[in-house]
């Protein structure tokens, strides 16, 4: 108010000094005008015109009234000045208008339109006045022309489509009032063709209404748009109960991704605004009351729930047939090849010419089982132990599971609490900044900061899309049952240990609970940190809602590596430090990654060289060493295995294995080189996926050609996981927003909730993705469950 006082008192100031200094030269003419008549007249720096307006406003009624001023003068000395001086309101503009674009490029407009605000009157109807007075210091008659007119539907009804035109110096603006009983409204714009660009912004009603490119930001709600814009309005942010709803053309396109035109100008020269009228609808919807939210609050927390109720049915079945003694295998239950083959009605033909019949007893007389963790680490020897161990031809479990498990349970249980760790210090940070977007959005009312589908985006509270962040509540159940299923697993386990029964302390996978407990915290911060994301998706803060996908991915493939190799997977620091190399990787990305070519050689040779050295290091088993005689070694086994005598791989399943993977991540490198994608976050993302399905597949083929079978529950969670994985997929890929966009461009994606009038398509990702990966940590965790009888000398290492 202040502002708006000071801005009418210098405007008054001017304009009687004006006439001061030109009392002596200058004549005042008063008119009294009629709207709907064009009035052609010429302005002079000798006279003046005074256009003089009356019409009856109504308490319960709203008449726009809008200005439209053109110059007929081609070559004009001086602008001409419009000063429309109302009750309570003064608006000027000058003709020709000049408008500012990028880099400060001029750009005239001889024809301007401006709708006059509305001051508030008490009374039930009153006449009122307003003034348009017409001047200019121009020496030379300026021929201009005058239209007042009354602008049709200038209050907009619900559910009432409104088409109007608008340009750079026509901007329009229409009047909305809250009906009884509706508390939020979606105001949609629309039109037909992407440019010229526009703004749209929702205003409180009083005067000056802010509707031109320069200061249409200043107050209010805003948003670019090119094809689409929709801004969800509720009554509690406006006291009158009523808004404007303002659309501007900008005076140049780049704001919503339009060309970049670069000119070299002199400091005063004016460039053609050329044709940038736009044809625009307008529509006013009512939003979903109350009922719809808890609505989508119990229906999300229905479907989650009916997993704790399913996982404590078929705890309780297996409970009762394990009470009948009818779990699992007898240690005496014939074990042979293609039982799952068997099961599916499919016939196997393993190839057994690689794994003689003898193997098997081998496997008990070449292990050192008796040896201790303790003694093992202290015999000098141990080096040439380990190579003759682990260099056989064929491995069996028992090979690889030789320490104290007492020595390796606290080993793994480490991965648990360094993931509770960082955890807490991620999350902290993440979440205050979070708060801060969405402050900032609350304060300043743009709409560009945050990729919303502004569509279906429900705000509670503060929040802008409260929907969003709801679809994420299963990451954090599914995670708390999974991390519940695998402490059940855990005790039932050590009490087995306490009673010293057999198949415990000899036969199956060795039982090692760190890695899940800690998949389980990684997939419940997936949700916490996800939803965090969506409070304000945009380009800078999607690290967040990834970096826990990499520590998913991460330890996924460490515990599958682990169940065939518990002696010698990586520690826990040592993996989590690879995994802070990857998401300092993906901050690098979001930074400098955008078309820079030499971030993309160095990420590319790190990619690769990491990948053989990796390798490496899994093809012999844990017996390679990267030190000063690496080069000397390289070139004497290519010398003896490759020139010598030029023999096949030793292990044949791990070169295969090994190769693809390579010629994987070797082709993810050379289209990251060559393409450079924007979202490098999810290129990453994208390498890690493949690498863990990649060897998810050789793990389950590797188990199928050594004659193990996958027990019911465990094929049931496969085929379920993979059908769940493939409609989570679909709907990932409808893409309703998109930060690689401009805001303008990505609300062109945006499309309307289709499931409870409260959730969209992505609502619909969160959902599946969650219960996909839950079901996947369960196939990780019951697919070896039919070794749980057998002798760990009788179970391959692949």
């Amino acid at each position: 108010d202040v502002i708006r006082h000071v801005v009418v008192l210098l405007l008054l100031t001017t304009h009687v000094l004006y006439g001061e200094a030109n009392t002596n030269t200058s004549v005042v003419v008063q008119k009294d005008a009629q709207f709907d008549i064009t009035y052609l007249d010429t302005v002079t720096s000798e006279n003046q015109t005074i256009y003089a307006f009356n019409h009856t406003v109504s308490k319960n009624k709203t008449e726009g009234v809008r200005v439209s001023v053109e110059l007929l003068s081609e070559r004009p000395n001086g602008p001409v000045l419009f000063v429309v001086r109302q009750k309570q309101a003064v608006l000027s503009f000058q003709v020709p208008l000049i408008l500012r674009g990028l880099y400060q490029r001029k750009y005239q407009y001889t024809q301007v339109g401006r709708t006059l605000c509305q001051p508030p009157t008490l009374a039930l109807s009153e006449m009122q006045f307003f003034y348009v007075d017409v001047s200019t210091l121009s020496t030379s008659g300026v021929h201009y022309q005058l239209r007042v007119s009354r602008v049709e539907s200038f209050t907009l009804q619900t559910d009432k489509k409104f088409t109007f035109n608008a340009t750079p110096s026509q901007p329009q603006f229409f009047k909305y009032v809250f009906p009884d009983g509706e508390d939020t409204v979606i105001v949609k714009v629309n039109s037909q063709k992407n440019f010229p660009c526009s703004v749209m912004s929702i205003q409180d009603i009083q005067c000056p209404v802010y509707d031109l490119d320069n200061n249409v930001a200043f107050i209010g709600m805003y948003q670019t748009m090119t094809k689409t814009g929709a801004i969800t309005v509720q009554r509690k942010d406006f006291p009158s109960n009523s808004f404007y709803v303002v659309v501007v053309v900008k005076t140049e396109d780049e704001a919503c991704g339009g060309p970049l035109k670069f000119y070299s100008l002199l400091p005063d020269e004016l460039l053609d605004a050329g044709n940038r009228s736009k044809t625009l609808d307008v529509v006013v919807s009512p939003a979903i009351n109350s009922n719809v939210y808890i609505m989508g609050v119990l229906f999300c927390l229905g479907i989650f729930l009916s997993f704790y109720i399913l996982t404590f049915l078929v705890a309780c079945i297996e409970n009762k047939r394990c009470a009948h003694g009818c779990c699992g295998l007898s240690p005496a239950s014939p074990y042979e090849y293609g039982s799952f083959g068997e099961l599916l009605g499919i016939s196997f033909a393993l190839s057994l010419s690689e794994r003689p019949l003898d193997v098997v007893g081998r496997c008990r007389q070449e292990s050192l089982s008796s040896v201790e963790e303790d003694d093992y680490d202290t015999l000098a020897d141990i080096d040439s132990d380990k190579n003759i161990v682990r260099t056989k031809k064929y491995l069996c479990v028992s090979d690889l599971a030789r320490k104290d498990k007492r020595v390796l349970n606290k080993k793994y249980q480490i991965y648990f609490w360094n993931i509770a760790t960082i955890a807490v210090f991620y999350a902290l940070p993440v979440i205050q900044l979070v708060i801060t977007y969405q402050t900032v959005v609350n304060v300043t009312g743009n709409q560009d900061i945050c990729y919303y589908n502004f569509l279906c985006a429900h705000p509670l509270g503060a929040l802008s899309s409260f929907n969003n962040i709801l679809s994420n509540l299963g990451y954090v159940m599914l995670g708390l049952l999974f991390l519940l299923i695998v402490l059940q697993r855990d005790i039932l386990h050590n009490r087995a240990l306490m009673r010293n029964d057999t198949p415990a302390l000899e036969c199956g996978i060795p039982k090692h609970f760190g890695l899940f407990y800690a998949m389980g915290t990684a997939l419940m911060m997936e949700g916490l940190l996800s939803a965090c994301y969506h409070v304000c998706p945009n380009y800078t803060n999607f690290q967040f809602d990834t970096s826990f996908m990499y520590m998913i991915a991460g330890l996924c493939m460490l515990k599958l590596y682990q169940k065939r190799h518990p002696d010698i997977n990586a520690s826990a620091y040592s993996a989590y430090a690879c995994l802070a190399a990857v998401i300092f990787f993906s901050v690098l990305g979001v930074v400098f990654g955008k078309g820079n070519t030499a971030f993309w050689v160095v990420f590319s040779v790190i990619h690769i060289v990491a990948t053989m050295l990796l390798s490496t290091q899994l093809y012999y088993v844990g017996r390679w060493r990267l030190d000063s005689g690496i080069l000397r070694r390289i070139l004497y086994v290519i010398y003896t295995d490759c020139i010598r005598q030029c023999s096949g791989p030793m292990y044949i399943d791990r070169m295969v294995l090994l190769v693809m993977g390579n010629i994987v991540n070797w082709s993810l490198a050379a289209y990251g080189l060559i393409k450079r994608p924007n979202d490098f976050a999810s290129y990453l993302l994208a390498i890690a996926i493949c690498n863990l399905l990649l060897y998810f597949a050789f793990y389950i083929i590797m188990k199928l050609r050594s004659g193990e079978r996958v027990l019911f529950l465990a094929l049931v969670c496969i085929l379920f996981t993979a059908v769940v994985w493939g409609f989570a997929l679909f709907f990932f890929f409808q893409g309703l927003s998109t930060w690689q966009k401009t805001p303008a461009e990505s609300r062109e994606h945006n499309r309307d909730c289709i499931l409870l009038s409260f959730f969209d398509d992505h609502d619909i990702w969160h959902f599946l993705s969650s219960i996909a990966m839950f079901g996947s940590f369960l196939v990780l965790l019951t697919m070896d469950d039919d070794l749980d009888t057998i002798q760990r000398e009788k179970i391959y290492v692949f």
